[in-house]
């Protein structure tokens, strides 16, 4: 039997929601080498590696919003891993990623490059910080990718200038930490802005800028940094959409109309 025709198991299958997470939309294709070496890893074609990463778009509620269906035959046991994956996103990602480890046969910590010279030798600390700062490298990872490495206010295109940063704050929300829904991808300066309340992004998917600001719209930094973008649309992600709920959250709790 042809290695593309095998029934997928269910580690194979957390393997690639992984891969999916982690990917910009147009490199969920054969040659894309992060495909090829996942294929390589399961002993699957990097096709039909590929072929599942598009068919999870099926299964994407963002996704099926805006009427993309992606593939159309997935697998009662895709459904089954997508599910688990999209419910509990607190657990699955760090499963994930020590399961990428396992198969890979490293460790976590080089998988993440995490000094292990800043970690305790063992213990249930060591294992609360490494756990935390592979979730959020994974956060940040997935939500760079979901907006294709641009900022959602000023289109900005630099990842290194980017903060994946939280609607509801890490601090208030356990278990949304991780939801991608609950993420949106901002240059430094925004994302400060957002946090401070000086900003906020409507459950319709607008920016809307703070009295507080506006208050300054004599200062010219103020007008080209802020009062510019006052009112239109964000740069939208291609999946995981802001979850309307927490943003209307962020408008009513944090933001300083």
């Amino acid at each position: 039997m042809k290695a593309d025709q095998k029934l997928w198991t269910r580690d194979e299958l957390i393997l690639a929601i992984n891969l999916y997470c982690k990917l910009p939309f147009g490199l969920m294709h054969a040659k894309n080498p992060e495909v090829v070496k996942l294929a390589s890893l399961i002993g699957r074609t990097p096709g039909s590696v590929a072929y599942k990463l598009v068919n999870f778009a099926s299964l994407d509620p963002s996704l099926q919003a805006r009427g993309i269906k992606g593939a159309s035959n997935a697998s009662k046991l895709d459904r089954e891993i997508w599910n688990e994956f999209y419910q509990d996103w607190d657990r699955l990602p760090f499963e994930s990623e020590k399961l990428r480890a396992l198969f890979e046969r490293s460790t976590v910590e080089k998988l993440n490059q995490i000094d292990e010279n800043e970690l305790p030798i063992e213990g249930r600390t060591r294992e609360r910080m490494v756990k935390t700062r592979v979730n959020q490298a994974f956060f940040r990872t997935m939500i760079l990718a979901s907006y294709n490495n641009t900022c959602c206010i000023t289109g900005l295109q630099n990842s290194e200038l980017l903060v994946a940063g939280h609607i509801k704050p890490w601090s208030i929300d356990e278990k949304n930490r991780l939801n991608p829904r609950n993420g949106l991808a901002m240059n430094a300066l925004h994302d400060k802005a957002f946090e401070s309340g000086l900003l906020t992004i409507t459950p319709e998917y607008k920016v809307k800028i703070s009295t507080l600001l506006k208050q300054q719209k004599k200062n010219p930094a103020v007008k080209d940094y802020f009062l510019q973008f006052d009112g239109q649309d964000i740069h939208a992600p291609w999946r995981f959409f802001p979850d309307a709920e927490f943003l209307r959250y962020h408008n009513q709790e944090r933001f300083k109309n």
